[in-house]
């Protein structure tokens, strides 16, 4: 059995194993991975051209908060807790919206959208009560390409550290000027954010769970790990599909001019620390997010953006892809499920990691670092979360 509090870092002896089962269902482990993996980590919420005009907002709720980012009268785009500072009631429902400014459905308190506090009903029923001390709480904001992250708890890295080894090849998809298809979607699943994160940063399942994109990409699969980020990539196949959907993909995917000869035909992913991911496409990009609702539940909240594109054979290969795509997240969703309820076994706990299963490696390593008591096989007694980490 191995001790958490006994280990060398340079000759871990748990470096290529999996974390063990207990984690992916245990309350203590998702109070602490809200507190020391989510709350400092980037989570994305719109792109700025989703909040073009003053007063358009949009909303983020994840780990027990809810986060309002909207454009000022001076265009400039801020970030806050969508709190009033009154009585703690929520200021705005729903995904998205737009006001002039932001009024407390409970006791009308108001903040302009630089988030002041400009209206206080009854005003002289709270004698001295000085208004500079009550405005909106901020929450740290970083625009990286147009998309808008928040993070709860700074003193990481930014996002455009996070991602500048592969700035060369995000450039030329021109992500500043990518505008929304449809609304955000959200797909609950009964399972551990981390067997979502997993799967989406395993290569080896895809030849023998996913026939459709194995047809499409053949074996150009490749995966690697950075500190803070996962890629992959492949590159489409000249040999028609037999599946009618993939074959007319193929065949629609019209030429884009701005991107280099090797990107014309290549898809490309990325995963950020801990639960952001885009997948890149000659035609679209699309974000999904693996929100944790609880140690068992999960919220995916993904939405595509594309440029402006009015070519018939471009519209026809965006439709395709999301029918593709369908197929893709049908076939993942049955693979997490059976991870789960599989994990629920007595007789597991830690599985072995291969040599090529580097970003799951990484991962492991990285969560065992920020929660110890991930290094242990079987599940510690409850409240341990509550103790900190251990010396």
């Amino acid at each position: 059995m191995h001790n958490p509090e006994n280990h060398d870092a340079a000759t871990d002896p748990l470096d290529g194993w999996s974390l063990p089962a207990w984690c992916y269902d245990d309350a203590d482990f998702y109070r602490a991975e809200c507190e020391r993996v989510f709350a400092p980590s980037w989570q994305v919420v719109c792109h700025e051209n989703d909040i073009a005009k003053p007063g358009q907002w949009q909303t983020l709720n994840f780990i027990g908060e809810s986060v309002i980012v909207v454009r000022g009268q001076d265009q400039k785009i801020r970030a806050f807790t969508n709190i009033c500072r009154h009585r703690g009631s929520r200021l705005v429902d729903g995904n998205e919206g737009c006001n002039a400014r932001l009024t407390c459905p409970y006791h009308a308190w108001t903040y302009d959208l630089a988030g002041n506090l400009v209206g206080v009903p009854y005003r002289e029923d709270y004698p001295g009560l000085d208004t500079d001390k009550h405005n909106l709480h901020p929450v740290e904001l970083e625009n990286w390409h147009g998309f808008l992250f928040i993070r709860l708890k700074g003193g990481g890295p930014s996002v455009a550290h996070m991602m500048a080894p592969y700035e060369d090849q995000i450039t030329p998809y021109h992500f500043e000027d990518l505008h929304a298809l449809g609304r955000v979607t959200l797909r609950p699943r009964t399972v551990n954010w981390k067997n979502i994160a997993d799967n989406y940063s395993d290569g080896l399942h895809i030849p023998v769970a996913h026939p459709g994109l194995t047809r499409l990409f053949g074996r150009s699969y490749g995966i690697e790990a950075n500190t803070y980020v996962d890629r992959m990539w492949g590159d489409l196949q000249d040999t028609p599909s037999a599946a009618l959907s993939e074959r007319l993909y193929q065949h629609f995917l019209p030429d884009v001019d701005h991107l280099p000869a090797a990107q014309k035909r290549r898809w490309l992913y990325f995963k950020f620390w801990p639960n952001v991911a885009f997948d890149i496409y000659p035609d679209q990009v699309d974000f999904m997010q693996f929100l944790p609702i609880s140690p068992t539940q999960t919220l995916i909240r993904e939405i595509s953006y594309a440029l402006p594109d009015d070519r018939r054979e471009m519209r026809a290969a965006r439709y395709l892809n999301w029918r593709i795509n369908r197929q893709v997240n049908a076939e993942d969703t049955a693979l997490v499920t059976r991870v789960q309820e599989g994990m629920a076994s007595h007789s597991f706990s830690m599985g072995p990691l291969g040599q090529s299963e580097v970003c799951l490696r990484q991962f492991c390593k990285t969560m065992r670092r920020i929660i110890p008591q991930a290094r242990c096989p079987e599940r510690p007694a409850p409240g341990w979360s509550h103790k900190g980490n251990p010396k």
